[in-house]
């Protein structure tokens, strides 16, 4: 090849050696070969491009693979999850559940009361003081002797909502005490001398009530404490005295005015053996808490006997639930009862007065007292009760005990008194003694002063105490001698309700200890 030309010889045959080179432009021949360059270029990407894919395809093979495998572990690793997180996490879930939901976090306080012993504002108040969680539950009873017999009774699982045995707290008649602990129906109240409302209780219901019992329910100073008192009154005597200013009859102020002639067949009396023999005791100038009768009183049994014939033939009816209706509707002109249910009465009628005894009276009171928690059956819940007694009892004890409480007595708008007015009488008279009527309250005729006895009387006044099974025995035998047909109709039926009430209360004693 010479420099401008182009030598196709070796492009044809060796049979056109004869053939003679062409003479080309010098710039047509660079331009053919760059394209021939270009072309060859072409060809050799197109190929290397064909196997590129299938190249990095082999590449990426493996690592896609682990890639892959990876995952797969780690969504196998993720399926079994740890104990611990699955804990936490199941945690969670019910706490989650537990903040949605509404609990009544509330602290029970189920209470068995007489039925008219807890004045309302009680009520509204403790709640209004304990909060919101509180939960105050009130169920009233008819009588002492009814809340005393459902606690002998043994529990039904269906009653136990309702029964006194599984209440917090019961209310217990001073004289059902001793039957109460003897028959271990109620349990000491723990820690009681360590609280605030028992060291502020006088002492004139430490040392003459006596609540430290042993248990069997007697006087012991070493004993345990099984009740507080939260209301208490007296044994008072109610007369006409419009009737009497009438007939001009002398006011009725002692015991003995119940023998006068002029009130033969006018005088009901409750048909409690303790108050009318105690009744008798103090018209002869004894104690209620006379214990040998044979010995301390003039005359012994045959005296006392005597005495109490004259009185049943004065008296038209002895009944503890009818003895003011007789009053109410003017057979009897005097009715001889307990404060609480004597007040009451007086203040709806017009023209009565009211007096305790110059001589002294005796003292009821009305106690807290806790059932035994060995009587409730083993379930989780029952009654008031989850677990035992509820916190809130020594709460309970303590408020109705405080000063604040005894408004509603001192107003005359309940009947009673706070245990803070029995004070040892020194010859003055207190501020414990002022009656804080409300404005346009009619004022009861009588000598009670806010409720409370006046000093001078209040001093010979009794708490009755628990009576020997000897004197009991005196008690029985005075009793029975008015059953003999000589005593005719009334006395017939006094002996009667005496009898059966005495007996009532000795097969508590005995049978059911």
């Amino acid at each position: 090849m010479v420099s401008g030309q182009l030598c196709v010889k070796s492009l044809v045959s060796s049979s056109s050696s004869e053939c003679p080179c062409l003479k080309l432009p010098q710039a047509l021949v660079e331009l053919s070969a760059s394209s021939l360059l270009l072309l060859t270029l072409g060809i050799f990407s197109l190929s290397s491009s064909a196997k590129a894919p299938a190249a990095l395809a082999a590449v990426n093979a493996p690592v896609s693979q682990t890639v892959q495998e990876e995952k797969n572990e780690e969504d196998s690793i993720s399926g079994q999850k740890d104990p611990q997180n699955l804990k936490d996490e199941e945690l969670d879930e019910a706490f989650e559940k537990w903040k949605s939901k509404i609990y009544p976090l509330t602290v029970p306080l189920r209470v068995v009361a007489l039925k008219d012993s807890v004045p309302p504002a009680w009520i509204k108040d403790f709640i209004q003081s304990q909060g919101r969680r509180s939960k105050l539950c009130i169920q009233p009873r008819g009588t002492h002797e009814s809340i005393f017999s459902e606690l002998l009774r043994p529990l039904k699982k269906a009653e136990a909502s309702r029964s006194a045995i599984t209440a917090d707290l019961i209310t217990l008649g001073d004289s059902w005490l001793d039957l109460a602990i003897g028959n271990a129906v109620i349990e000491p109240v723990q820690g009681a001398e360590d609280q605030d409302w028992f060291r502020g209780l006088t002492e004139k219901w430490k040392s003459q009530v006596y609540l430290h019992r042993n248990n069997e329910g007697k006087i012991d100073p070493e004993g345990s404490i099984w009740a507080v008192p939260y209301r208490w009154g007296s044994m008072v005597i109610a007369y006409k005295k419009s009737k009497f200013d009438r007939l001009g009859l002398r006011p009725v102020e002692d015991w003995a005015d119940l023998w006068r002639p002029e009130l033969a067949g006018r005088i009901a009396m409750v048909d409690s053996p303790r108050e009318v023999v105690g009744a008798v005791l103090k018209y002869m100038g004894a104690s209620y808490n006379t214990n040998d009768i044979r010995k301390d009183i003039p005359g012994g049994i045959s005296a006392v006997q005597l005495n109490l014939a004259l009185l049943a033939k004065q008296v038209l009816l002895f009944d503890s639930t009818s003895y003011l209706r007789a009053f109410y509707v003017g057979d009897a002109w005097v009715a001889v009862g307990w404060s609480s249910d004597i007040l009451p009465a007086a203040k709806r009628m017009s023209g009565v007065a009211v007096v305790v005894p110059k001589s002294g009276s005796s003292l009821w009171a009305d106690l807290w007292a806790i059932p035994a928690t060995n009587r409730c059956p083993p379930m989780e819940e029952v009654g008031g009760r989850i677990r035992g007694p509820s916190p809130l009892i020594h709460q309970w004890l303590e408020f109705c005990l405080q000063p604040a409480r005894e408004l509603p007595f001192k107003q005359g708008v309940f009947s009673g008194a706070s245990p803070s007015a029995l004070t040892d009488y020194d010859g003055l008279i207190t501020s414990q003694a002022s009656e804080d009527l409300p404005k346009g309250a009619p004022k009861l005729m009588t000598n009670l002063i806010a409720g409370v006895p006046p000093p001078e009387i209040l001093a010979k006044c009794e708490l009755l105490q628990p009576l020997s099974e000897s004197t009991l025995s005196d008690y029985k035998q005075i009793i029975s001698t008015l059953g003999k047909p000589r005593c005719g109709l009334i006395q017939q039926f006094f002996s009667n309700v005496l009898r059966a009430t005495w007996l009532k209360q000795l097969v508590f004693r005995r049978e059911n200890r």
